[in-house]
């Protein structure tokens, strides 16, 4: 997931700043390639498709062409079955990776997650940096960053304004839907929100979502007020991932459900208000160090959920995201809306 392979990438430049000469290779799958390219400090990709994963006598090539670097230090970020054999075949001396039981017995140091994070940042970054602890690499606040071209951002200069698009009204992208339904708070909450963005300040909305999602995303816009739809430039979108992400980096803010494209923007150094899942920990998205330019709403920052809550909230979050009403939210948003006037 690119959520996943985004908080990878700060290991890369942790090592580089520790040592500065070091060859460092990125096993990933090739679809997630568009948020790593330009990336300074990742010296070769490795490709691993799902093509290879699923035929063994393809995957056994792929473990023998990894015996074949001869590498010094594996680092297991995926921690399931087929990167530990990556890890075992590698014959790496230092070979790091959270702890499992059935798997503890490849790797040379094992850690547990941490539960609560030690360094006000997200859990995701500080549990992937403690997998750095074999080459002592001390935690530092390393965040993820996307690389674009000037080509690129020129080029998506130039589209957003022959779509009429003014840069110098702010310009909100709105993650209207998330990866399922799940991670998709309510389309008529969502409503309401788009909304008051729209009543609250003098913006222009772009929808970001996915050609799967089209029908989704064009209900939301029919629920709008008029005015509202105005604001609203519902076919203006990226035709690939590298050009929703340019698109993105002209945004004075993204907005929406949790997701990849907020974790994108996170790393374009764009300011985002994020709503997360019910049945989703904070905390592991979210960091203390990142509150000053972004926002992150959860129910249970406004109503007290237990332990059994949150079990509960996995099995039916809708009945869960819909306690989470838009009167409470729209007071940070308008906060966060006000700080781009």
């Amino acid at each position: 997931m690119i959520g996943d392979v985004l908080t990878s990438i700060i290991l890369f430049e942790a090592l580089k700043q520790k040592y500065p000469t070091s060859v460092l290779h990125f096993v990933i799958n090739p679809a997630t390639l568009p948020v790593l390219e330009n990336n300074p400090f990742i010296d070769e990709f490795i490709y691993l498709n799902n093509d290879t994963v699923q035929s063994v006598a393809k995957f056994y090539k792929f473990l023998i062409s990894i015996k074949k670097e001869n590498y010094d230090t594996v680092i297991d970020v995926y921690g399931k079955l087929n990167s530990a054999l990556i890890s075992l075949f590698s014959k790496a001396p230092i070979k790091s990776a959270y702890y499992k039981k059935y798997t503890s017995f490849i790797y040379s140091h094992t850690f547990n997650r941490l539960t609560k994070p030690e360094n006000k940042a997200s859990l995701a970054i500080e549990n992937r940096i403690k997998l750095l602890e074999p080459l002592n690499v001390a935690f530092s606040p390393i965040f993820p960053k996307i690389y674009l071209t000037d080509k690129e951002i020129d080029a998506s200069k130039q589209f957003l304004e022959k779509n009429e698009v003014d840069l110098q009204k702010p310009l909100y992208m709105i993650s209207v839907l998330g990866s399922n339904k799940q991670k998709t708070y309510p389309l008529n909450y969502i409503v309401e929100l788009i909304d008051e963005i729209a009543k609250q300040s003098n913006s222009q909305l772009l929808f970001n979502y996915i050609p799967v999602q089209k029908a989704d995303a064009k209900y939301v816009f029919d629920q709008c007020q008029v005015s509202t739809q105005k604001k609203i430039f519902f076919n203006v979108y990226g035709k690939s991932l590298r050009e929703f992400l340019a698109i993105t980096k002209h945004c004075t803010a993204l907005i929406g459900n949790e997701g990849g494209a907020n974790n994108m923007a996170k790393a374009l150094d764009i300011p985002t208000f994020t709503l997360f899942s019910p049945y989703l920990n904070k905390h592991n998205w979210f960091g203390n160090k990142e509150s000053k330019k972004h926002i992150a709403v959860h129910l249970a920052d406004f109503i007290e959920l237990s332990d059994k809550d949150l079990l509960r909230a996995k099995k039916d979050p809708k009945t869960y995201y819909l306690k989470l009403k838009p009167f409470f939210i729209k007071p940070l948003l308008n906060s966060f809306l006000s700080t781009f006037e």
